[in-house]
């Protein structure tokens, strides 16, 4: 596996006044999870979940708040969060659409899911599109091998995916994710059928 290795020694942090770990995320954060845990240092996961929730991403003035919020260096919070993948240290899109590319998925056309998918948003899995609406990436499994292929979309699963009508479905989505959420928004999955 080849390392991705970045000069963090030298990063200039852009700084905002107002702080990311806003007082009532700080007293949310100290309520719900400081008496469920041993220490402040075990509060650091479900405490980048929170900020991932409240902004959609993880600035690095966060990360830099919550390890003074929990007594842990910069470079602790960092390192946890760039060990695990579901922690976005860049912004991404309204729309996060990510394909399954398990072995079952694989071999029912989520490749050629992907390769549409590339096509139709003129990006590559891990980028976000011009207009800031869809970030795609590919996860290992979804789970779903039975109904393979498979893809998420804001955390909604869909199933047995046919690209063609999976990429004009996207075209149907609204431009706030919180009314896609708040909606029943569906695709014709009767036409998305091999």
């Amino acid at each position: 596996m080849a390392w991705i290795v970045e000069n963090r020694r030298t990063q200039v942090v852009e700084k905002r006044e107002t702080p990311y770990l806003t007082a009532d995320m700080k007293i949310d954060l100290a309520n719900r999870y400081f008496p469920r845990y041993p220490t402040k240092r075990a509060v650091l996961l479900p405490a980048l979940h929170a900020v991932q929730h409240q902004y959609g991403w993880i600035p690095t003035q966060a990360m830099e708040e919550l390890g003074e919020f929990l007594g842990l260096q910069p470079a602790e919070v960092m390192d946890t969060a760039t060990f695990y993948e579901e922690y976005w240290l860049k912004p991404k899109g309204k729309y996060l659409v990510a394909v399954c590319r398990s072995l079952a998925c694989e071999l029912c056309g989520s490749t050629e899911l992907t390769k549409h998918l590339k096509k139709k948003l003129n990006i590559e899995p891990a980028e976000t599109t011009a207009d800031g609406k869809f970030t795609l990436v590919e996860y290992e499994c979804l789970g779903s091998c039975g109904t393979a292929p498979a893809a998420l979309c804001n955390d909604v699963l869909h199933e047995n995916i046919n690209p063609e009508s999976f990429g004009h479905w996207l075209d149907t989505l609204p431009e706030d994710p919180h009314e896609y959420h708040d909606s029943s928004v569906t695709w014709d999955e009767t036409a998305s059928a091999h």
